[in-house]
């Protein structure tokens, strides 16, 4: 198996590696109920509803 003939610096190795550490924004969609942003594919946190129907009882702070 071939080997490096030298050794990657630091600043090569961590430029390399840059865009892989960066954090990635998550993906949002806004809930067909109330509006509020929500990941896609998961239950409302605000209102519990999943593809048009209630899924989680959710409490009303006061």
């Amino acid at each position: 198996m071939a080997q490096p003939k030298r050794r990657t610096s630091k600043s090569k190795r961590r430029m390399r590696q840059a865009h892989t550490l960066q954090k990635s924004l998550t993906a949002t969609s806004t809930c067909p109920q109330c509006g509020a942003p929500t990941q896609p594919h998961r239950v409302c946190p605000s209102c519990g509803s999943y593809r048009g129907r209630q899924v989680l009882t959710v409490a009303v702070d006061e």
